[in-house]
């Protein structure tokens, strides 16, 4: 089934320990935004180089997140799953459900924590949007513009 939820796996259980970078990844998804269609769960979005996640590797981008310290990470908006990250302490324990290794699901669309590129393509579609409406625009408010001449 494409865009859909990923099926039931067996979860795996990480611990980590909070380096100067945090714990080295960024989340996606939430009820407010969904990551994957009709799953409100909260994804890894990306391992950063050398943070505590890619130097245990067992975390992948693509991972839905269960739990952190046994609280259970369902129907969360965003901000609130980022929070509980944010107040986990110095060792964190994730429960994870690894992502399908063929999976045909996708993302409704980047939406990385802490990531602005995502932000800055929605700035750049409304800006190329809004220049489309002031040519168009400009175009139809010319004095004579595609005004029919008929001649007598």
């Amino acid at each position: 089934m494409n865009g859909s939820a990923p099926s039931s796996q067996s979860a795996l259980e990480i611990q980590l320990r909070r380096g100067p970078a945090g714990l080295g990844f960024n989340i996606v998804g939430g009820v407010d935004q969904q990551y994957v269609m009709n799953d409100s769960g909260i994804y890894v979005a990306k391992i950063k180089e050398d943070g505590a996640a890619a130097l245990d590797g067992r975390l992948q981008e693509g991972d839905k997140i269960l739990a952190i310290n046994g609280h259970k990470l369902e129907n969360l908006c965003h901000s609130a799953a980022v929070e509980l990250f944010r107040s986990a302490g110095e060792e964190v324990t994730l429960l994870i459900q690894p992502r399908p290794s063929h999976s045909s699901n996708g993302p409704l669309g980047p939406r990385p924590d802490g990531d602005s590129s995502s932000s800055m393509s929605s700035f750049t579609l409304v800006c190329v949007f809004l220049a489309a409406v002031a040519i168009t625009v400009f175009i139809y408010r010319r004095p004579g513009a595609f005004r029919r001449h008929t001649p007598f």
